[in-house]
């Protein structure tokens, strides 16, 4: 699927609806299969956005978490590690 979608479940803060608009978005660009709606299209896009954007809020606040929330810093410190560790990226700077 999209690689741009995060798992939003059980972090600590809580996801934003920013984040939630995000992931309803990318997820509605790869369906349609574009960025950018046409014109034509602009309306049915931003209302198939919002709709899912909507549920994901609800299923997002009916879902139980058997374990502790994870820390948002820390799991994505671990993602870049996995991803140095890969070879896909260069370790930063220092």
């Amino acid at each position: 699927m999209c690689r741009n979608i995060h798992t939003l479940h059980n972090f600590e803060p809580a996801a934003t609806s920013d984040e939630v608009h995000a992931a309803a978005l990318q997820y509605v660009r790869k369906i349609a299969g574009t960025t950018k709606p046409s014109k034509a299209n602009q309306a049915a896009f931003d209302h198939a956005v919002h709709e899912i954007a909507h549920i994901t809020g609800h299923l997002l606040q009916d879902l139980v978490a058997t374990v502790p929330p994870k820390n948002r810093e820390e799991e994505a410190a671990k993602g870049r590690a996995r991803a140095i560790a890969s070879g896909r990226y260069s370790a930063p700077a220092a």
